[in-house]
């Protein structure tokens, strides 16, 4: 893994996301080296020649001299790298970042695949209505140690379960579902005593790593790849379309509301989670 600390004039940047006004990405790239990462496109705005997920910068920008401007601001931490990769650890910048924002008013949200983040508890507690997403798109560790390099699924749930106990919100973002492998209905039962929502993202092959997954999955699951080529090079939603109508039914079932698009927070910390439909959300606009 090679890394370098690097200097950059700020932190925040204006954010095209449905679910906040502003961006923080305290890395360029990250140690998971996710197989499906979307954010490898960012790799061109860098000077490094290497493989995506073999280098990370470490982010030094100057200290933020007017926080307050960000007031009732959403802040996404997490966008395209893992704020709490194990780099984190030692260089803190995720957390020097939530130093420098206490009391401005922001509002935060926080993605990440590592239970790191409880090392930040008592510091992510003092912003009002944080929240923590935990992305989770399967409870098979093999197949998760196929696809990525974080920590163990049960870790990551149990972070979840601690965090949602300290008071503090918690998302199960389950993304992205990969057709007939991600188990959706099993996730949602594991996790919902420890979320107030769940996020459904489906798989959205582009760019360099569309071949190499369906190159994977014609290798290690042939029986599904006629699946996979009816909906990533035929471009048909058919499946999205039944799974949205079984989910949807699933959750009347659990006694879960089923929304789609909307991430509001409508419910208090101990009531059942939402369950959020965010297919295709790249079409939506703010």
């Amino acid at each position: 893994m090679i890394v370098k600390e690097v200097k950059v004039k700020g932190i925040l940047t204006k954010s095209n996301l449905p679910v906040s006004d502003y961006s923080v990405n305290p890395y360029v790239g990250c140690t998971h080296a996710c197989k499906y990462c979307y954010a490898s496109f960012m790799k061109r705005f860098t000077d490094h020649s290497e493989d995506w997920g073999t280098f990370v910068d470490v982010k030094y920008w100057e200290t933020i001299k007017n926080p307050k401007k960000y007031s009732g601001k959403e802040l996404f931490i997490g966008s395209v790298t893992d704020p709490y990769m194990p780099l984190e650890k030692k260089y803190k910048r995720t957390r020097t970042f939530l130093e420098e924002m206490q009391g401005s008013g922001c509002k935060i949200s926080i993605a990440t695949k590592s239970d790191l983040v409880i090392r930040d508890i008592d510091l992510i507690r003092t912003y009002k209505d944080a929240r923590v997403l935990f992305s989770i798109n399967t409870l098979d560790e093999n197949f998760r140690n196929e696809m990525d390099n974080s920590v163990s699924i049960e870790r990551k749930i149990e972070a979840m379960k601690k965090l949602h106990n300290g008071g503090i919100r918690t998302t199960c973002f389950i993304s992205p579902i990969f057709p007939e492998i991600t188990n959706v209905k099993e996730i949602i039962l594991k996790c919902k005593d420890y979320c107030n929502l769940v996020w459904l993202e489906n798989l959205n092959l582009r760019g360099d790593y569309k071949a190499r997954i369906l190159e994977f999955i014609k290798n290690h699951y042939p029986n599904l790849y006629p699946i996979y080529d009816e909906i990533y090079n035929k471009t048909k939603r058919n499946y999205w379309e039944q799974l949205d109508k079984e989910i949807r039914e699933f959750c009347k079932d659990q006694n879960l509301e089923y929304v789609r698009n909307d991430d509001s927070l409508k419910r208090g910390i101990n009531e059942p989670p939402i369950v959020v439909n965010y297919f295709y959300h790249e079409e939506i606009t703010k």
